[in-house]
């Protein structure tokens, strides 16, 4: 659960700086000042990894690379409260469905909650325009898509490692995806830029996801993989909640409709 209050509001963060920065840059940069903390902090919490923890964390460092720099565009040309619980039904899934063919069973709450969550994308998917029509909003839904995808990669990836290596799969993890982002703005021949007064947002984003992937990893540890996943799914809640607060962001009746639907739908696929 804490890990979807940090991720939530890693997210909002992350998303408000690239409303007036560089999406690549505040990507980049986020990813490597919540590397850069780790490095410090993780003397405290040392671990015994072998090879494989470092293969299944940088390639899920890869995926949570890019889904995080397509979930930043999202949040940035779409609104928050539709994007973020987007992504989150979609990266739930995989591990939840991996976890299912690993034997994991699913009870009748959480088949419910599926249904729940399906039934919510389209509804917090269709916009209310001031004429009074409604028509599916295209705006970041294409990219919330794609990032959920990349980071049920993320969540799956990081779920073999072994618990004796702590957090140490996070190194990995963290370099896989500060070196893809780095190498697609070469690439790309991007500027990374970032307004000045855009640097705590950015590293207030960093910080926070670098803390949401470590309590991740831990419940990993502890639990099923699907509850895992779909327990730190529920972020929407605070990143909504931010949007609504600070930026005072609107959704139309339908729309809170869906976004309830969502969130009941994280909720029952936790239960057992």
């Amino acid at each position: 659960m804490f890990a979807a209050l940090f991720y939530g509001a890693a997210d909002f963060c992350g998303g408000l700086a690239t409303r007036r920065s560089a999406m690549l840059a505040v990507t980049l940069f986020s990813q490597a000042a919540g590397f850069v903390v780790f490095l410090i902090v993780r003397p405290l919490i040392p671990g015994h990894a072998v090879a494989s923890d470092y293969v299944f964390g940088a390639l899920g460092g890869a995926c949570g690379g890019l889904g995080i720099l397509l979930l930043y565009h999202a949040l940035s040309i779409g609104k928050m409260g539709v994007v973020s619980p987007i992504t989150a039904v979609i990266a739930a899934a995989l591990p939840l469905g991996v976890g299912i063919a690993r034997g994991e069973h699913l009870s009748g709450a959480q088949i419910v909650g599926l249904a729940l969550a399906l039934i919510a994308i389209v509804l917090i998917s269709i916009s209310e325009e001031r004429r009074g029509t409604r028509e599916i909003a295209t705006a970041g839904v294409r990219e919330a898509l794609a990032s959920g995808v990349a980071i049920g990669g993320f969540y799956l990836f990081l779920s073999y490692t072994h618990p004796a290596a702590r957090l140490d799969n996070l190194i990995a993890a963290r370099a896989a995806s500060v070196g893809i982002l780095l190498a697609i703005a070469l690439v790309t021949r991007s500027q990374l830029r970032a307004n000045r007064a855009d640097w705590p947002l950015i590293a207030g984003a960093g910080l926070l996801d670098m803390t949401a992937n470590a309590l991740y990893v831990l419940a990993t540890f502890n639990g099923y993989l699907s509850i895992a996943a779909v327990l730190t799914s529920l972020y929407p809640a605070s990143t909504v909640l931010l949007a609504r607060i600070v930026l005072s962001e609107r959704l139309s009746g339908i729309q809170k409709a869906g976004v309830v639907f969502a969130l009941a739908g994280v909720v029952l696929v936790s239960l057992r």
